[in-house]
């Protein structure tokens, strides 16, 4: 009777609601237990489920027992672990911020534990796994504690992964920097940094595993806390929660998790935003799962199912020989792309948006003098460029090499540093132009060909075909990086044009496509050329090394047309740059405008990329630059803008060849660092 009678006092819905959410839980229990015993059963070696089956009944050879217990349960078991603590890592900051994009990539976590780790494998420490573990946690903690500070929490749903994508960026520059400089000693970070769940034993998934356990208890412990967040900050004060308190621990605990996961495997990349993603939907319908502490577990299993179903994917479609050196991260950073891009175009961002530059009126006078003292800074480092590296030359020496009278010795640095400087002054000029033509059609400062995943695209095509082609030459590297770019352009531009160019929508669509080339590119060199990440990061960090006449003839030619095409079009890029209505009232055919002007920056980034390779933030920094010192009239906007691009990408390329002689850093690197801080100081006068 009592039960009968406790039974009649619970609503049916809730009693429906506690039982399909059992049945939910049995599934993804089941789910992931398929996949675990599918996983174990692919490999290189001819071991299938019978040897498996043997091997675990203790009956198996040795040989096929060895490849089980050394290799395939091992690598099973990391997947596990590190699905399920990225997936509960991702769920407690999506709780605990209430903000659906959250997660450990868009706050810079991965970015934090790498940069951490890179430095502790320079500095020459040979740490335990939870010594290294603990340095990555320090990390990837400090860079979630800047994206946190910097977009607030509560802010805005897009502006934490605005910033947490640009911080990104900027880390992992001055990572692989280090990388650079430090060949030997950071010998398999890059391949690491992909992300591979594969494993020698299971001692790593040991030690890993307690400090999983802590930080889920931990959070358990936060559960009811957590979920009174939810309430708002002023209700969970009236009920009694600290609120800083509450939510600086839950960082911290998934912070740990996190990194844990990252300490295991490397970052496998956007499992977090993804496996609470997927068990968003189901908190409509059973409220068991709106708890955290169920949707804690929930997630954590959906993680797990995600990891090892993209490993249980690739292995199926990719011959095992080649599989086996594609690392789990590239799959799901492919996949959480798309999540990212999808979730973009669906959320509505609460937050205002980046404003725009104010109205200034300059004189004339102000504009002759900053172009006067561009153009003399540009010749001075022009000069500069030409004299200055490893050997250090004199005018006369210029002047007998242009009139062929030159030594060998001379003729032979000249005939390899004129072209470097040649294309750091074109590429810095093209990406400028290419920014400010962007930044006018879409009003948004905070758009620039390589935010927007155009100069990822770029650097894609021309990647596939310098792997397939390698005797390619530069009218087909120019051809093969504008393709890409055109392709990445029409998939950005295209998904944001849905209800007008929104700004936060636009970049984080930006965003999600440079991840996606990004995986595609890291993808293509570890298939074609796995031992040599350094000619990779050479090419993705903007070096102007190698580089020839040739190859910057395409670049100067194209740079010519943009340059001759804005000045033309100086009104029309003035009106577009207003808004909608005053452009169609004075007669311009708006959507005609306005792809012209885009093909043209896609043009651009992809001709500067295909010559200097990937450098980033020079169209965002060098526009803005040029509207702060002569107005926003184009007419003077266009030559101030390309002045200082070619200075700033002239000025980082003799940094870089230089300062650290005969060590050489990329362009695309020192602009990243100078680039990355001036985005974040865009989003934070944004909060004001």
């Amino acid at each position: 009777m009592a039960v009968t009678a406790t039974t009649s006092a619970v609503p049916p819905s809730a009693v429906t609601s506690r039982t399909g959410a059992a049945a939910v839980a049995a599934a993804l229990v089941l789910l992931v237990a398929c996949l675990a015993a599918v996983d174990i059963t692919q490999g290189t070696a001819a071991v299938g489920a019978p040897e498996v089956w043997k091997a675990l009944t203790g009956r198996a050879d040795p040989a096929d027992a060895s490849v089980v217990v050394a290799s395939r349960l091992p690598r099973m078991a990391a997947g596990l672990l590190v699905g399920a603590l990225l997936g509960m890592a991702g769920a407690a900051l999506q709780a605990v911020s209430r903000n659906v994009l959250a997660s450990p990539d868009t706050l810079a976590v991965n970015a934090g534990s790498y940069l951490a780790l890179g430095l502790t494998t320079v500095c020459g420490f040979s740490l335990p796994l939870l010594l290294s573990s603990g340095i990555a946690f320090a990390g990837g903690l400090a860079a979630a504690a800047v994206v946190l500070a910097l977009s607030g929490l509560g802010a805005g749903t897009v502006r934490l992964v605005l910033a947490g994508s640009a911080l990104t960026l900027g880390l992992t520059a001055v990572t692989e920097g280090l990388l650079l400089l430090f060949p030997q000693e950071t010998e398999g970070i890059f391949q690491w940094n992909q992300g591979s769940i594969a494993q020698n034993g299971f001692d790593a998934v040991l030690q890993m595993a307690p400090v999983g356990i802590a930080g889920l208890v931990g959070l358990l412990l936060l559960a009811r806390r957590i979920d009174t967040l939810a309430l708002g900050d002023d209700a969970a004060r009236g009920l009694g929660v600290p609120v800083r308190s509450t939510r600086v621990t839950a960082v911290v605990l998934a912070a740990l998790l996190s990194t844990a996961a990252v300490a295991l495997a490397g970052p496998i990349g956007f499992v977090g935003l993804c496996a609470p993603a997927l068990v968003r939907p189901l908190t409509r319908r059973f409220r068991a799962f709106a708890r955290t502490r169920t949707s804690l577990p929930v997630a954590g299993l959906t993680g797990a199912a995600l990891v090892l179903g993209s490993d249980v994917l690739l292995r199926a479609v990719v011959p095992a020989d080649v599989a086996v050196a594609v690392p789990t991260g590239v799959v799901t950073s492919l996949v959480g792309a798309v999540f990212l891009i999808v979730m973009a175009i669906r959320i509505r961002d609460t937050a205002g948006a980046i404003p725009s530059d104010r109205l200034r009126i300059r004189s004339r006078s102000v504009f002759l003098t900053t172009t006067a003292v561009l153009v003399a800074v540009l010749i001075g480092l022009i000069i500069a460029a030409v004299l200055v590296g490893d050997s250090k030359l004199l005018l006369g020496d210029v002047v007998n090499w242009a009139q062929g009278r030159a030594g060998r010795t001379v003729t032979f640095v000249l005939d390899s540093r004129v072209p470097r400087v040649l294309a750091a002054l074109l590429a810095g000029a093209a990406l400028a132009l290419a920014g400010t033509l962007v930044q006018a059609v879409t009003r948004n400062p905070l758009a620039e060909p390589g935010v927007l995943g155009v100069s990822g695209g770029a650097a894609l095509g021309a990647v596939l075909l310098v792997t397939t082609v390698p005797l390619a030459g530069s009218w087909s590297v120019a051809g093969a990086a504008f393709a890409g770019a055109s392709v990445a352009s029409v998939l950005v531009f295209g998904l944001a044009a849905r209800g007008g160019f929104r700004q936060n929508r636009l970049v984080l669509v930006g965003f999600g496509i440079a991840t996606a080339t990004a995986a595609l590119v890291s993808l293509l060199i570890i298939l074609t050329d796995p031992f040599n990440a350094t000619k990779a990061l050479t090419w993705l960090s903007g070096s102007t090394y190698g580089r020839t006449l040739p190859d910057v003839v395409p670049l100067a030619a194209v740079l010519a047309v943009g340059l001759a095409v804005a000045v033309v079009r100086r009104t029309e890029l003035d009106l577009v740059s207003l808004d909608e209505d005053t452009p169609r009232l004075l007669g311009m055919n708006l959507g005609r405008g306005r792809l012209g002007f885009l093909t043209l920056s896609v043009l651009l980034s992809a001709t500067a990329v295909a010559a200097a390779g990937t450098i980033g933030f020079v169209g965002l920094v060098a526009p803005h630059a040029a509207r702060a010192l002569v107005g926003r009239q184009h007419a003077r906007v266009v030559p101030v803008a390309v002045l200082l691009g070619a200075v700033l990408v002239c000025t980082a390329d003799l940094v870089g060849r230089t300062v650290i002689a005969p060590a050489q850093l990329g362009a695309g690197l020192m602009t990243a660092v100078i680039g990355t801080p001036y985005f974040l100081y865009l989003l934070v006068r944004s909060r004001r």
